[in-house]
């Protein structure tokens, strides 16, 4: 699509500024937009994070008992 140039500079739209265009019921809107980068990551590279962000097996312990003893406390 191809706006005038004095629409654009009436406007304030640059080359290469990001827009989005939307239409619904016979009417077209404009708005300015952004561009956000989006990283993929493969199940293999989440599988090893989990991995690695594994508690020891002390630290889970130490971390389930105080939740137990927390939780008895606000039953009681």
């Amino acid at each position: 699509m191809t706006l005038l140039a004095t629409v654009r500079k009436h406007l304030g739209i640059k080359g290469g500024d990001v827009m989005l265009l939307n239409g619904h019921g016979g009417e077209i809107t404009l708005r300015s937009g952004i561009t956000i980068e989006i990283q993929h990551y493969s199940d293999e590279q989440i599988a090893q994070w989990d991995a690695n962000d594994q508690l020891e097996p002390q630290e889970k312990a130490r971390i389930l008992d105080t939740v137990s003893r927390l939780k008895s406390k606000t039953v009681s």
